[in-house]
């Protein structure tokens, strides 16, 4: 059975292993009603909007709603209209300008969402009208009501799932994931500890991890409602939920009497709290940085490459679907895992906030504060 979980975590097709060797713990269901999202779509035959920037600034300062073209289908376009659309960290730094991968100005903002398909070109093979897509890549423009892509620019995903879920799907579960995946090989028993584990990647992190048997330490701020918080991310899956101050406290001992210590640490913030939690790593464990909110350092003590010889790496989903363009195989596989998941109530979508498209501005506002825990989302 380990062997068998182990596969999953590498892109397995055997989603069945997924199942965790205890209770399923109960999920959370998002706390805002989500309306039919073919009600509150665009028609199709109406002028199509998009959320549109002619220049790098702040948000709210440079996006404008703006009348599209949808340029002529070609043979190996699709005719997409979109549904929905989160607003990511991602999404803000490249209005801002300051991300590593700038889209071509004006540009359409957003880079995560899933439509469903109007039209296909006749040299489309594997979509065809009504089935529904998320990017393939960043930098598709998902602000939009509709748009016209090349089709290997898109990902068919099951429209069973809830439109949320398929919405989020392609950057925070996807990059949760890989990262428990690609650097440590994890069997049942064995624990990663996360900071921002109340983020999108966190709680994909959490559930995931529940799934396959392993343990999870979650870490995060300090805050008035943080009962609340560890509650809801108890309910996820979460087997600890601490501040970042008990990182620094001898009571961290307590938590290793019935866990091991970590093979595997998460990083999305830097600075103390990184330090503080490379210090519980096993020797020879691994520190992967996917983000990093607080906006300062990796810093790491000397002693731990000497004497306990930890790596440390970074991971950007953009770059792994760089990596694996060629290698479909893979990005079907973590695909088919995620929607399983889906399925069985084991991965839900973030906590989420629905906002028609004209309230853009209110939502991109909301966006750009620090440590937002709930998701905009933009129903098209």
């Amino acid at each position: 059975m380990q062997q068998a979980a182990a596969r999953v975590l590498r892109g397995a097709r055997t989603p069945q292993v997924l199942s965790p060797p205890v209770r399923t713990p109960q999920v959370l269901s998002p706390p805002v009603r989500t309306l039919p999202v073919r009600a509150r779509s665009a028609p199709a035959g109406s002028a199509p909007l998009g959320l549109l920037y002619e220049r790098h600034g702040e948000p709210a300062a440079v996006v404008q709603l703006k009348d599209l073209e949808v340029p002529k289908l070609g043979d190996c376009d699709v005719h997409v209209k979109m549904l929905a659309a989160p607003i990511n960290p991602a999404d803000i730094n490249m209005i801002q300008g300051t991300y590593p991968l700038l889209s071509p100005l004006p540009a359409v903002g957003g880079n995560e969402g899933v439509g469903e398909v109007l039209e296909a070109g006749r040299r489309v093979t594997a979509l065809k009208p009504g089935d529904w897509v998320i990017p393939a890549d960043a930098g598709l423009g998902t602000w939009r009501t509709q748009g016209v892509f090349p089709e290997k620019m898109l990902l068919k995903v099951p429209s069973d799932i809830s439109v949320l879920c398929a919405a989020t799907l392609s950057v925070n579960p996807c990059t949760a994931f890989r990262v428990l995946a690609d650097f440590e090989s994890l069997v049942p028993g064995d624990s990663v500890i996360q900071n921002a584990a109340n983020s999108g990647v966190g709680q994909a992190v959490i559930q995931i991890a529940r799934a396959s048997g392993i343990k999870t330490i979650n870490v995060v701020r300090d805050r008035p409602d943080l009962p609340k918080l560890v509650e809801r991310l108890m309910a996820l899956g979460a087997d600890h939920v601490i501040t970042e101050e008990m990182l620094r406290k001898p009571e961290m001992k307590d938590i290793f009497k019935s866990i091991p210590r970590p093979r595997l640490a998460l990083n999305c913030v830097g600075g103390k709290s990184t330090t503080e939690m490379l210090r519980h790593l096993q020797p020879k464990g691994t520190m992967v940085t996917y983000g990093g909110m607080a906006k300062q350092p990796v810093m790491v003590p000397v002693s731990a490459f000497i004497f306990r010889d930890v790596r440390l790496r970074g991971f950007w989903m953009t770059q792994w679907r760089k990596d694996h363009v060629q290698d479909q195989e893979s990005v079907a596989a973590m695909m088919d895992s995620l929607c399983q998941l889906i399925r069985r109530g084991q991965l839900t979508a973030p906590a989420c906030t629905e906002v028609p498209l004209q309230d853009y501005r209110a939502a991109l506002e909301a966006s750009m504060k620090p440590f937002v825990s709930s998701k905009q989302i933009l129903l098209l």
